[in-house]
């Protein structure tokens, strides 16, 4: 028996207007707001956590991320059961390539949406299995035995170049802005242990702290809550997201 215990938190930062994050938790979405809760996947074949940060820059980055995650919440849960990673990885790909038509069109009915976008992380179970999901430079890490690794790769210029110069600049997301829109879907069930932490984030969070002060809030026994108000003190400079999933 697999239980999750979930805490996040979605706060606007200490500089920016409004807050174009938003998380999901399944059938929550939290903006503005912080939830913790205990889920029991014995009873469940699905449960999907994500994180998605509306681009800045971009028109309507809030309106992005809430409609990506509210069509990825809609989605996942008409999924048909029993599918094998092969037939999952294929049905989220399709679903990308529908999100991306969705808010193309959104653009050219409206000038207000045109070009918006968002990067896009999650935690996805699935008929046993657990699955990273990634588009842009949002992510997932996971904490064991006091060491913090990350699951995901970034997809921003900084990474490509290895270079701090342009931590800004992605090269990956879902709706305009960016090149390209493709997704990450990697099977990670035989890393997921009793006792570890996974943790999503926005890179509000990541671009004030590194990840030697965020290991050590972890080490320390700090929640979701912590962590943002870190990175507020650091300066808050964007919008800051964050969920953590224990796992029981």
């Amino acid at each position: 028996m697999i239980r999750l215990e979930i805490t996040a938190v979605s706060h606007v930062g200490c500089v920016r207007h409004s807050n174009e994050d938003m998380i999901l938790v399944d059938d929550q979405y939290i903006r503005d707001a912080h939830i913790s809760k205990n889920v029991d996947l014995e009873k469940k074949d699905r449960y999907i956590i994500a994180i998605a940060d509306g681009m800045g820059g971009h028109n309507s980055g809030d309106v992005a991320s809430e409609d990506v995650l509210k069509n990825l919440q809609f989605f996942y849960h008409d999924i048909p059961a029993g599918l094998g990673a092969g037939d999952f990885n294929e049905i989220i790909v399709s679903w990308l390539g529908s999100i991306n038509a969705f808010i193309a069109s959104k653009g050219r009915a409206d000038e207000r949406f045109k070009g918006m976008g968002t990067t896009l992380v999650g935690l996805a179970y699935y008929n046993n299995d657990f699955y990273s999901l990634n588009c842009g430079d949002s992510r997932l890490y996971r904490f064991r035995d006091r060491q913090l690794t990350q699951l995901t790769t970034d997809h921003s210029l900084n990474n490509m170049l290895g270079s701090e110069k342009h931590t800004s600049i992605i090269t990956n997301c879902i709706g305009g802005g960016c090149g390209t829109s493709y997704i990450d879907i990697v099977q990670i069930t035989s890393d997921v242990l009793v006792g570890d932490t996974f943790m999503l984030c926005s890179d509000g969070l990541t671009d004030m702290l590194p990840d030697s002060a965020i290991s050590q809030i972890l080490e320390d026994g700090g929640d979701v809550d912590e962590l943002c108000l870190s990175a507020i003190q650091k300066g808050g400079l964007d919008n800051i997201s964050c969920c953590l999933i224990r796992i029981k």
